[in-house]
């Protein structure tokens, strides 16, 4: 598999530009997860449904599934940060390609979702983790830099780029530091 991370501000884009590689990379015959961090308590379940109401009653677990679709719902007993590795490691080993959304201080291969309108600043000069940055205001990166700069409204183009590179994001399971972010 390979496993390429999107880091950005809030209000970056980086789930617009997620959601729009998806098809592209899939109408090149690719399987396509994506691991998504989220900052907030989330649920994805509904009260008065059966899942609900197992997990309610204690369930560590719950997985729901039909012929279409299948959900893992698990429990943590204690608050857990999970490292994107170990996130990584729950998908289908299947897959052709991992989009990670968040997860700005891993360790993985990034590209770094930037827009001069935001006034947030960039990351690229910190970190070393990212191979290139997607944006809408490329004239306007506060320093010049080697790393190639894709359009952030081209999701063609940057799956292009990422299937012209895809040795470069191949996932190995061995050699992960499974505690970092």
């Amino acid at each position: 598999m390979n496993v390429v991370g999107f880091a950005g501000y809030s209000g970056s884009g980086k789930t617009t530009l997620v959601e729009k590689l998806i098809p592209a990379l899939k109408a090149r015959g690719l399987r396509v997860s994506v691991v998504k961090h989220a900052h907030h308590k989330f649920d994805i379940d509904h009260p008065g449904k059966d899942t609900y109401r197992h997990r309610q009653a204690g369930a560590f677990e719950v997985v729901v599934a039909s012929q279409n679709r299948l959900a893992l719902m698990r429990e943590f007993e204690q608050p857990a940060a999970m490292s994107v590795h170990q996130l990584i490691a729950e998908l289908y080993e299947g897959v052709d390609w991992v989009l990670v959304e968040g997860f700005k201080s891993s360790d993985l291969l990034k590209i770094e979702v930037w827009r001069a309108s935001s006034g947030k600043p960039t990351r690229y000069m910190e970190d070393d983790f990212i191979v290139a940055i997607a944006t809408d205001s490329p004239g306007q990166l506060p320093e010049a830099t080697l790393r190639p700069v894709l359009d952030l409204n081209d999701a063609e183009a940057v799956a292009d780029y990422l299937v012209n590179n895809q040795e470069r994001f191949a996932y190995s399971f061995e050699n992960r530091d499974w505690s970092r972010a």
